[in-house]
């Protein structure tokens, strides 16, 4: 028996602009309110998303209130959806549970370890990318080194604001790239290609933007002492399930048995080397589901509210206004860069930017023909790259909060955004096959 489609409503043929005013409500709501009380997380996204849904099926004609409801849980079903609530749950539940039993502070021992100590810029780099690259998350590489680099800053009288810049900047290197990042199974689950795949395509693209950044690094570091951590001892054990999430990821296991792998890893040894109790890891692994409520909340919201726009006309519009002037490929990857760039100027969220996009960027790609990955490269490469440089982001935010500097201090030295943006649009501009024409339907 063959499983039925994801969204059995169809859009009308005709295109409307009306069929996006439940995007306008949420930019309304979440963006002006915002910007008029200066505090782009005063407005809970999850209630601005809740109001826009309402909007959406209010405003959809033809039919009864329980079509409506039915067409818009069709979007909340819909299996790339809770695909991802699935892989968001056990993410949350391994990054609380490694943190938990004390493995990013002796991951950041681990790389601080093995690097020269003239290098100290060029390693805080490397140590933010390696885990960030291990654990998904930008937000939580930034909590676990932005402190330790603060200290290194205070103690080499290097300037705060590169310290932190620095690691932002490594955070979204890993952020872009890991393969249970958030942003990673959002633009792969939302173009439907295979995380292996997304990941050849995009590190073409950041490892060379990393390494030029690492290069300025080492240049303004060259003659900088890094404090002596010969007496710290590495906690190898600790470090072990991270490196176990990074290889097996890298061999092309399923994102769910990875990180169901890293999740028993932490158990076992954390329970077995008496880093935690059975409870503390049962708790560890509540907490960390518990954390990625707010993020399956407007997942679930915005599938339900795409379904809406996409049945009343709305995709069909952005993509004949958006595509009217486009004659080939290159122009399609970079409306679908500017689309999701867009999106996260009017979220600053990343991972949130990609879900509202990413149906968009996949009607665009199949229309002009770009390969799923991509597609799913250029909508997670741009919208880690704006993320990483707006000053109102929750990982800026955060990691001044932290370093007690201005976003405005820290943000001329976020080199590796600015050199990521670079190569991104020299890659689109320079591919091969740029000005094919696109073919007819």
């Amino acid at each position: 028996m063959t499983s039925p489609p994801d969204n059995q409503d169809t859009p009308p043929a005709k295109a409307s602009l009306w069929a996006l005013s439940p995007l306008l409500v949420f930019f309304l709501l979440y963006l002006v309110i915002s910007i008029a009380v200066q505090d782009f997380y005063a407005v809970p996204v999850t209630v601005a998303f809740m109001a826009a849904a309402v909007w959406a099926v209010f405003i959809t004609r033809g039919k009864s209130m329980a079509e409506r409801v039915d067409l818009f849980s069709s979007g909340v079903a819909n299996r790339n959806i809770l695909m991802m609530v699935w892989i968001f749950v056990l993410a949350g539940a391994f990054a609380q549970s490694a943190r938990d039993m004390g493995a990013i502070d002796a991951t950041v021992q681990l790389t601080l370890r093995l690097l020269p100590d003239n290098l100290l810029l060029a390693s805080v780099f490397i140590a933010s990318c390696f885990i960030s690259l291990s654990v998904g998350t930008s937000v939580g590489t930034i909590v676990a080194l932005a402190p330790v680099a603060t200290g290194l800053a205070q103690a080499t009288q290097v300037s705060a604001g590169m310290m932190t810049a620095i690691v932002v900047g490594g955070a979204f290197f890993g952020d872009n790239l890991s393969f249970i990042s958030d942003t990673t199974i959002a633009a792969t689950r939302t173009q439907g290609c295979a995380m292996r795949d997304k990941f050849r395509a995009n590190i073409k693209v950041a490892l060379p933007a990393a390494l030029l950044a690492l290069a300025c690094y080492i240049l303004l570091g060259w003659n900088v002492q890094s404090p002596s951590t010969a007496d710290i001892s590495i906690e190898w054990m600790k470090v072990f399930p991270y490196l176990l999430v990074l290889v097996t990821a890298l061999a092309g296991i399923h994102v769910m048995a990875v990180l169901t792998m890293g999740l028993l890893a932490t158990g076992l040894i954390g329970i077995g080397m008496g880093y935690f109790s059975f409870m503390a890891w049962f708790q560890a692994m509540g907490s960390g589901m518990t954390g990625m409520g707010e993020l399956i909340i407007v997942t679930l919201l915005a599938g339900g509210v795409l379904s809406i726009i996409r049945f009343n006309g709305g995709i069909a519009y952005i993509i004949g206004k958006i595509t009217a002037h486009i004659h080939s490929r290159r122009g399609a990857e970079f409306s679908i860069a500017g689309l999701v760039s867009l999106a996260n100027l009017c979220t600053a969220n990343n991972t949130i930017a990609i879900i509202t996009a990413g149906p968009i960027a996949k009607e665009i790609s199949d229309k002009f023909h770009i390969p799923p990955k991509r597609s799913a490269s250029i909508l997670d490469t741009f919208s880690c790259l704006v993320q990483g440089v707006i000053p109102y982001g929750a990982q800026m935010l955060m990691a001044t909060g932290i370093s007690q500097v201005s976003p405005l201090l820290v943000m001329k030295y976020l080199y590796y955004p600015l050199i990521l943006g670079i190569c991104s649009t020299l890659a689109i501009a320079l591919a091969p096959g740029g000005t094919e024409r696109r073919r007819k339907r």
